[in-house]
């Protein structure tokens, strides 16, 4: 009774958390930080990944090429305005965004984030796993399924649950390092 549609639904959360946590700032440039800002350009809201090359040039600094330079300021407004804490530097073709250095408080700041975010990902999974007993439950009282079958498939879901949220656990743990290595 636990399709292969199970786990796919499992591991989008997964790879939704991992997203999540790419925009968590830690020590290193990386073009996730950056690449879902909105921008106004064109009268339209756009991901910035949609306006401009995003490329790490060291590890405390990323560069941002727009394709159209006339979006130039309109991309420096954006994430001058965004939360992550970053000054564009513009130089007429491209702007350059040094990352400052973690502060304590500010890595105090992220892991409180983190943690936010690993808690949503149990809670999706805990979700799927309320609908898919349900399912089962219904699945016997149609008379589609025995108790027996019931309660095998029933151990069945809470080892692929207890699975999911130990990955969940471990990738939070290696977030956790990689936010408080200075």
């Amino acid at each position: 009774m636990l399709s292969e549609n199970y786990n796919e639904q499992f591991s989008k959360v997964i790879e939704h958390f991992k997203g999540e946590l790419s925009t968590l700032r830690t020590g290193r440039a990386t073009p996730a930080l950056v690449e879902d800002i909105t921008v106004e350009a064109y009268g339209v809201k756009q991901p910035l990944k949609s306006l401009a090359s995003i490329s790490v040039a060291d590890a405390k600094t990323l560069t941002v090429e727009p394709w159209d330079k006339s979006v130039l300021q309109a991309i420096e407004v954006a994430i001058n305005k965004s939360q992550i804490g970053v000054n564009a530097v513009n130089d007429g073709k491209l702007l350059r965004l040094p990352l400052p250095d973690l502060t304590q408080d500010r890595r105090v700041e992220l892991i409180k984030v983190l943690h936010q975010k690993l808690e949503i990902a149990r809670i999706s999974v805990r979700q799927i796993r309320d609908e898919i007993k349900k399912g089962i439950e219904d699945g016997e009282k149609a008379k589609d399924i025995t108790e027996d079958e019931r309660y095998k498939n029933i151990d069945a879901l809470e080892k692929i649950v207890k699975e999911y949220n130990e990955k969940i656990k471990e990738i939070g743990e290696e977030k956790e390092k990689e936010i408080n290595t200075v």
